[in-house]
């Protein structure tokens, strides 16, 4: 980061979409219920699947564990493109032309169909079409998007590549995907929860999903001892919070990536724009009470490995400073995203042997697209109505090439990861910390991790992740502790913010 900056990141993140939309809440589940489908999750998968089958007539219930879009949904960028980065090129070579050309089919009705809704509905959520593109600023990677131009004319994708672009910095060339959109996702989605309650549907939040009993009708069992009986079962919460079996820990890894809400000095010339260097830069704007925020993204990695995660905000504010001159950064957030074998989502029954226990999971930072894809899919799936879309996305298929190179590495990195965890010695002791200071530290002789607030108070928990027992990492940026196995996140008094551990971690007294 410039040293000579005077712009300071808000000390707390917090997600623009979260602060400038007003979400209905609900209650708490109190009392046993009996209906047509329950729905776990309230992203933009489960609130759109609920919206869609309440409209035909069914009984639904949706129930999260924390507030409605509280989750990767309100911490997208929120574009609604089918420009999934570099992805058709590679998938033409690993699932062939046909199921290419569905996957850009199924992410492009999606876009309509968010598209149709805010016109037919006059959904005011800042809905703007715009054109996305791909860049390179390196002569070196001009080839991959010259072959990814080449896919898009195999598959029909209307593209076209240049040289110019109307961005403050150099670019060696561009793909162009037009007529794509951006949006208010909360805006949006908060819609289409009214929705749902004035068809019927019943909504549940601080409502924790923990485990299901199979049957001739599945019944989930929540935190609080309530039952919900069901005729299907939709398992939407990001990391489903029923394996059934599936073991879907070992088929995807969690990657964080960062955004800051920046106001710029420089006029931002509209568009969505992706870097396919890395570092990855991702850029669009907002309107913000009359002024353009620009959502500056970027620095992915691995969850709960890499550097101090602050490092991750100040490059982008580097970056953000260099090209388009900051004034101001009044947000700054970051979000999780799951990464399946073949990335492509798992969408569909969770195993072969559960036909009515539905999951949707693996978007790969594209939820906005996928998952209003996979509402679509499931809605179809459960009335018994054929989905074009059904054997792409089954979380049943398992391609030998990448997939089979895809699952060695990723359970090689876990074993690793747990190996180095347990073998770390911590030298420092809770005592030792600064106000707002969280560290692994020794406590009896035991590794443990401990966070001192902005009042000195300590907050000591076990570092050993609750899922498979891996050794959870600090992550100063957000303030949580993150599993580098399978991407667990726990807060610092160590409750679940993100599965698959479904147990917060232990606290310790000294």
């Amino acid at each position: 980061m410039n040293q000579d900056s005077n712009v300071h990141m808000p000390q707390f993140p917090e997600p623009y979409w979260r602060s400038s939309a007003k979400v209905p809440s609900f209650p708490k589940l109190t009392d046993n219920l009996m209906v047509d489908v329950a729905i776990v999750g309230g992203g933009i998968s489960g609130i759109t699947a609920a919206y869609l089958l309440v409209k035909e007539g069914l009984k639904v219930a949706l129930i999260d564990a924390d507030n409605l879009l509280n989750g990767t949904t309100g911490h997208t960028t929120a574009k609604i493109t089918a420009q999934h980065d570099l992805i058709y090129d590679e998938l033409i070579h690993h699932i062939g032309e046909e199921k290419a050309r569905l996957y850009y089919a199924a992410n492009n009705d999606a876009l309509q169909f968010i598209r149709n809704m805010v016109h037919e509905h006059k959904i005011s959520c800042g809905f703007t079409e715009e054109d996305a593109y791909l860049y390179t600023s390196s002569a070196h990677s001009l080839y991959k998007l010259n072959n990814e131009s080449k896919a898009y004319e195999k598959l029909g994708i209307k593209g076209e590549l240049t040289t110019n672009l109307s961005l403050p910095f150099d670019i060696k060339g561009a793909l162009i995907m037009k007529n794509q959109a951006q949006f208010h996702p909360l805006q949006f989605l908060s819609y289409l929860v009214q929705e749902i309650t004035n068809g019927g549907g019943m909504i549940f939040e601080n409502t924790t999903a923990v485990d299901v009993e199979k049957g001739g009708k599945p019944i989930v069992l929540t935190s609080g001892g309530h039952r919900i009986s069901c005729d299907n079962l939709i398992c939407c919460s990001h990391f489903p919070f029923y394996d059934g079996k599936g073991f879907y820990f070992t088929r995807m890894y969690a990657e964080r990536s960062y955004v800051l809400g920046v106001k710029t000095e420089k006029a931002y010339p509209g568009g969505m724009y992706l870097s396919i260097d890395d570092p990855k830069r991702s850029l669009r704007s907002v309107n913000m009470y009359g002024e353009n925020l620009v959502l500056v993204g970027g620095e992915s990695h691995k969850a709960g490995q890499g550097i101090c995660t602050i490092k991750h905000y100040e490059a982008l504010q580097t970056f953000a400073e260099e090209t388009f001159g900051v004034k101001e950064i009044p947000y700054r957030w970051s979000a999780q995203d799951l990464i399946t074998l073949d990335k492509i989502p798992y969408i569909g029954c969770i195993t072969d042997h559960n036909p009515n226990i539905f999951v949707a999971t693996g978007y790969r930072k594209w939820g906005m697209t996928n998952g209003t894809a996979a509402a679509l899919l499931l809605k179809d799936l459960i009335l018994k109505r054929d989905n074009p879309y059904s054997e792409l996305y089954t979380p049943s298929r398992f391609q030998t090439d990448p997939s089979v190179k895809h699952f060695i590495s990723q359970n090689a990195d876990v074993a690793k990861h747990l190996i180095e965890g347990k073998l770390e010695f911590a030298l420092r002791k809770p005592e030792d910390l600064a106000n707002d200071e969280g560290a692994v530290v020794r406590v009896n002789g035991k590794r443990a991790g401990a966070y001192k607030d902005s009042e000195g108070t300590l907050h000591i928990v076990d570092t050993t992740c609750t899922h498979l027992g891996c050794e959870v990492e600090w992550n100063a940026g957000d303030r949580t502790w993150d599993c580098p196995c399978h991407g667990s996140r726990f807060s610092i008094q160590g409750d679940v913010i993100e599965g698959p551990a479904d147990k917060p971690l232990g606290n310790i007294n000294l």
